[in-house]
């Protein structure tokens, strides 16, 4: 199986399934002597991990990650940093009745129509739970960051038809982390901690969006044909489970305004008085905040009857078993931040060594 590594000079490499032993990664191109803060990549982890609360999955692991290689006296050796993070919770019999079937939006019929073999618990490779190793890479690149005060923060604007209506920069994202939702906003936060748990209780699911600012990062990163730094962006945000689209600065409303409207006026130092184009032009980072925008399905698994097929091609009725998230975009908060940390992480050692 390809592409299962991501970045050029600063890369990671996941690991394992979801109802296997353990999952994991390597991760190349780290500079050696950053000093690795294990609390906190833990608690990246821990903002990520499953049974939080009643409106994310049930399934209970501690996600304790455990560094094998790259780390000496507590700091990086500039050689690959391997790690697992242990399978503790799993439920294989859970998936017993999808094991000749295909679950509708889900990975089960092309992973069976492109291999011919597939691990049906959980979903194997394509489950979400696949994301804890990029919290962990990602975490690591936030260390390197926090050397350039470079800040990333991801928070939820949409569940369902809830949404939030004024720009980041109204909101204290201090708060996001503060309640179940992950939500800035502590009314609209309760709004949806409700809304998904009745979602729930119905057996059904939502989708949502994520919102993620990028602050104080320089000028000059990303590169100005292929490798634009908003294009690098959306291919992590679109690698992520679920993800249906990506938009930064104005986005798609940008086409309803002219051009006169929609320009960065230049001031004096070379910052703009407004920031529709989202921190970068021509690819490249202008010193603006950087913010964009990732949109979130409903979860495919839903606990209602629904028509599928099975490996024969012959129609039957399922329903979905198991534990699952009634809606996403709470737990893909850290998961957003984290794939947004190793484009910066990655991009800014590129810029270093494009300059003599």
């Amino acid at each position: 199986m390809a592409g299962n590594t991501f970045g050029t000079l600063f890369k990671l490499t996941s690991f394992g399934e979801s109802h296997g032993i353990a999952l994991g990664g390597v991760i190349d191109g780290c500079p050696a002597g950053l000093v690795i803060d294990e609390a906190f990549i833990q608690s990246e982890l821990d903002k990520r991990k499953p049974g939080q609360s009643r409106i994310t999955t049930q399934r209970k692991e501690a996600d304790k990650v455990e560094f094998l290689s790259g780390i000496f006296e507590g700091k990086t050796t500039g050689t690959p940093i391997g790690f697992t993070i242990y399978n503790t919770n799993e439920k294989s019999k859970d998936y017993d009745h999808i094991k000749d079937s295909f679950r509708p939006s889900h990975a089960d019929f092309t992973y069976e129509a492109k291999y011919g073999h597939r691990d049906y618990r959980g979903g194997g490779r394509s489950s979400a739970r696949e994301t804890a190793s990029r919290v962990v890479g990602g975490a690591i690149a936030k260390l390197i960051l926090k050397h350039y005060n470079i800040n990333i923060t991801a928070y939820v604007t949409q569940a369902g038809k809830l949404k939030l209506d004024k720009p980041y920069t109204y909101y204290n994202l201090e708060n996001t982390y503060k309640n179940p939702a992950r939500c800035p906003d502590e009314k609209m936060a309760q709004q949806m901690f409700d809304y998904i748990d009745e979602i729930r209780k119905e057996g059904d699911t939502i989708g949502g969006t994520v919102t993620c600012v990028l602050q104080n990062v320089p000028v000059g990163l990303g590169e100005p044909v292929f490798d634009k730094l908003h294009a690098e962006l959306g291919k992590a945000m679109l690698s992520i489970n679920a993800v249906k689209g990506f938009e930064y600065g104005s986005g798609f409303c940008g086409v309803e305004m002219k051009g006169s409207e929609h320009n960065d006026i230049f001031n004096a130092d070379g910052s703009t008085k407004t920031n529709l184009s989202g921190g970068i032009q021509g690819g490249i980072s202008n010193g603006a905040d950087i913010y964009f925008r990732v949109a979130f399905k409903p979860v495919a698994t839903i606990m209602q009857k629904q028509q599928t097929i099975d490996a024969e091609g012959n129609m039957l009725e399922m329903q979905g078993k198991g534990r699952h998230d009634p809606c996403v975009v709470p737990r893909a908060v850290p998961i957003v931040e984290a794939m947004a940390a190793l484009v910066l992480a990655d991009y800014y050692l590129l810029n270093k060594i494009t300059k003599l």
